[in-house]
């Protein structure tokens, strides 16, 4: 504009001269004005839409667990401010459900109960176990039926039982419209088999806490369930840095299992809901990606899960 000023001052002699030179300054300054306003115009939306992405879903903590008694509210808003949307929480057995509810309660719309029985807390009597979880889902809007699947790693005595509650469980889930949330620990072929069994394509989910192997990851997208990533993908032998660069980031959704498995660097520690972007990241590394994109991706993979549209709108 100092330059246009002061050429407009040493321009005196010929009045077409300076008409057409005007002319000319005029109209360079109206394509500047408009370039530097469509350029602002660009990063409002660009500045909105990276907002938008850094919108997480947890898909799987258990936050009401004692663990977090001293500080769950600040651990809380820790999350929020590294931009976790929606926190979904896996029952365990009817020890678990009132804590839970409180939550789902207190943070109405985006700490979102599950109901199930968990495959450890499977026992002996394990049917009065799921005709509570039975009556819960028949007055109440679950976002999904979990945790359940089957554990093999720490007490094999409940075996047949464990496989019982689970067919059960994905009954309850084809009847109430849901997808389910599985746990498999040294257990993947069994849950498997299981699914197959039910043998309904409308039975659909997460395989929580995913750390197979390629051939299994394959196995459990080809049955129409999404992986769930957690803190072992920062492990050092983890494994999934051999298994994540080649499943298609649509299958993934991301996890912190909260309290447990921190991620690298707080392994060992007490894992919490906002480590999730430190999972985010690891993936988004492995997959040799934006940050963004994984968030942005991830979260419209468990969006896609939401049966219930209105908790859908929660994000928006």
């Amino acid at each position: 504009m100092v330059a246009f000023i002061r050429s407009l001052a040493a321009i005196n002699n010929d009045s077409s001269q300076n008409k057409s030179f005007i002319e000319l300054q005029i109209s360079s300054l109206h394509t500047q004005r408009e370039s530097i306003l469509n350029s602002t115009l660009k990063c409002r939306i660009i500045f909105g839409n990276f907002c938008e992405l850094f919108k997480m879903i947890e898909t799987h903590a258990h936050i009401y667990d004692e663990a977090f008694d001293a500080d769950r509210s600040a651990m809380l808003d820790r999350a929020f401010a590294a931009g976790v949307a929606q926190i979904w929480m896996p029952n365990c057995d009817h020890t678990t459900i009132d804590g839970m509810m409180q939550l789902a309660t207190q943070y109405a719309g985006v700490c979102l109960p599950m109901m199930g029985l968990h495959p450890t807390y499977v026992k002996a009597d394990f049917e009065r176990e799921l005709y509570l979880v039975e009556d819960w889902l028949n007055k109440y809007p679950f976002v999904a039926i979990g945790e359940i699947g089957m554990d093999l790693y720490w007490d094999k005595t409940f075996v047949a039982q464990q496989e019982a509650a689970f067919l059960a469980q994905c009954e309850l889930a084809i009847k109430h419209h849901l997808w389910i949330d599985i746990h498999s620990r040294n257990a993947f072929w069994e849950v498997v088999a299981l699914i197959e069994k039910v043998g309904n394509p409308a039975l659909t989910g997460i395989f929580h806490c995913f750390t197979g192997t390629l051939e299994e990851a394959q196995k459990a997208i080809d049955l129409g369930f999404k992986l769930g990533i957690g803190g072992v993908a920062t492990f050092k032998n983890g494994g999934l840095d051999k298994i994540l660069p080649y499943v298609d980031l649509q299958h993934l959704v991301l996890e912190t299992d909260s309290p447990y498995l921190a991620p690298v660097p707080h392994r060992g520690k007490r894992n919490e809901v906002s480590f999730v972007e430190i999972v985010a990241q690891r993936v988004a590394d492995l997959k040799q990606m934006p940050v963004a994109q994984v968030i942005t991706q991830t979260t419209g993979n468990a969006q896609i899960l939401l049966a219930n549209k209105n908790v859908v709108a929660q994000l928006q």
